[in-house]
């Protein structure tokens, strides 16, 4: 390698290992902070940049060659699936609409899909329509609120990927299991029962390799169309599997992840067990959530995350991830705000500007590419 060029590969691994310990140091300190995703993404892609540029400074065409055709292969890859985002959304509320039912928060993926389907034809439409001062600005706010929404959910992603990396001592006092609703009124249903078994195999493995059993709560108050609380129907179908009776603790009296986790936090407090170890259990596209809401709570807990059906995540996550910003609206609101005014500044310098009307120029190119 020459100098220079091998100064900008230490320096790309110095950065890699600088952005790889400020993550460590904060996911290790807090799993639920929404920045881990940040300063991952710094390591993962800067890591990439650095391995590339050691690559090429080898002059090895037998080691650049294939990995240049892997990472164009990957790319390809990544840009078919966002060509098809529409489609693949739209095939994915077809198969929700089949098996679940024709709710709001099942219908995520549809609107999503309409909506990318008819982004140009209003587009198309506000151009058509609107004077130049108008149009201008309802094109490139739009943009700059869906490059922020779209980088705020790769964020949400990677934090709920990394929160699932994590294997629970078998030291704990209680298994919390979140209810999810129950079927027919009294019926634990498909998705509630992964959550109970994997409380179930938890406890299991725990009570076989320790002999110390662990109490189990189940949180979840009665619905309207519910005969009995969520708990109690956890509780007889958790002591059918296996549990015993007196390590199965109903919650009845919750009605929102806020009170699974301080209602059953209450429970604890009241057991006699000093300084208890607790974790809690949900769907794998839940716990995230539900870690912030226990800190919230008060309570000292991790999750552990149960499967869920490959067709029904991505609806789940969506809510989840809308959940978050509305926990987090006013942050959002201001910086809605702000990029409001700067769509405002940019579209005003544009008549008084020839660089900033080509680059405006740019944004509606991209637009008519999508």
């Amino acid at each position: 390698m020459q100098g220079n060029y091998l100064f900008y590969v230490k320096l790309g691994w110095l950065v890699t290992m600088i952005f790889l310990a400020i993550f460590g140091v904060n996911y290790t300190y807090n799993r639920t902070w929404l920045r881990n995703g940040i300063w991952f993404n710094l390591f993962f892609y800067s890591f990439w940049l650095s391995l590339a540029l050691t690559i090429l400074g080898t002059d090895n065409n037998a080691i650049i060659y294939p990995v240049g055709l892997l990472f164009l292969f990957i790319l390809f890859c990544i840009g078919l699936a966002f060509s098809l985002q529409a489609i693949l959304l739209l095939w994915n509320a077809a198969i929700v609409w089949r098996r679940e039912s024709h709710s709001l928060a099942n219908s995520l993926t549809l609107y999503l899909g309409i909506f990318i389907i008819l982004l140009p034809f209003i587009i198309h439409l506000i151009r058509s329509h609107l004077p130049v001062f108008w149009a201008e600005l309802f094109t490139v706010f739009p943009v700059f609120c869906i490059l922020y929404v779209v980088f705020w959910f790769y964020n949400y992603i990677t934090v709920l990927i990394l929160y699932q990396i994590y294997w629970p001592r078998h030291n704990k006092d209680f298994i919390i299991v979140l209810g999810a609703g129950l079927m027919n009124g009294d019926q634990v249903t498909p998705l509630l029962a992964q959550r109970i078994n994997k409380g179930i195999r938890f406890y299991q493995r725990q009570l076989q390799k320790t002999g110390h059993a662990p109490k189990m709560i189940f949180s979840g108050g009665q619905g309207g169309d519910e005969t009995l609380p969520e708990g109690e129907a956890m509780r007889r179908y958790a002591i059918a599997h296996g549990i015993g009776a007196n390590d199965a603790l109903a919650e009845t009296a919750s009605r929102t992840t806020y009170e699974n986790m301080q209602f059953s936090k209450q429970i604890i407090d009241e057991s006699p067990v000093a300084m208890p170890k607790t974790i809690f259990v949900t769907n794998n596209y839940h716990t995230f959530r539900a870690a912030i809401v226990a800190q919230s709570a008060g309570l000292k807990a991790t999750g552990i995350g149960s499967k869920t059906a490959g067709f029904f995540l991505p609806n789940a996550v969506m809510r989840e991830y809308i959940a978050i910003v509305m926990h987090q609206r006013k942050l959002h609101l201001i910086m809605v705000i702000l990029m409001l005014l700067f769509s405002l500044f940019l579209v005003i310098l544009s008549l008084h500007s020839d660089w900033v009307a080509q680059w405006l120029q740019g944004i509606r190119q991209f637009l008519d590419n999508l």
